[in-house]
């Protein structure tokens, strides 16, 4: 089926399964990598997005629920001025994204 999502402020147009986390829409179909596998059941915190900007787990999302929602990744991040230097110092400092 055909989703239109909304991702680090562009709209996307997909095909995919209602079902399918949106974890692998944003890897496998978007080619947004930074939001990352961990646990695969939302409990490491490896695959936070923002979802109308508060935190949820892309893993445990399914495309199907996510069309009226504005996502934000880690790639979004970087659009602000506070983002841009907020991953310049998890850069600097090697900070991993999950609570691994």
């Amino acid at each position: 089926m055909r989703y239109t999502i909304h991702v680090n402020g562009a709209e996307h147009h997909v095909e995919a399964e209602a079902d399918t986390p949106l974890l692998w829409v944003l890897r496998d179909i978007l080619d947004l990598t930074g939001t990352k596998y961990g646990c695969g059941i939302g409990q490491c915190g490896a695959c936070t997005v923002h979802a109308n900007g508060a935190a949820a787990r892309s893993c445990q999302l399914r495309l199907d629920a996510v069309s009226n929602l504005s996502i934000t990744t880690i790639e979004g991040v970087g659009a602000t001025d506070v983002g841009q230097r907020v991953q310049e110092k998890w850069l600097t400092l090697d900070v991993p994204q999950c609570g691994y």
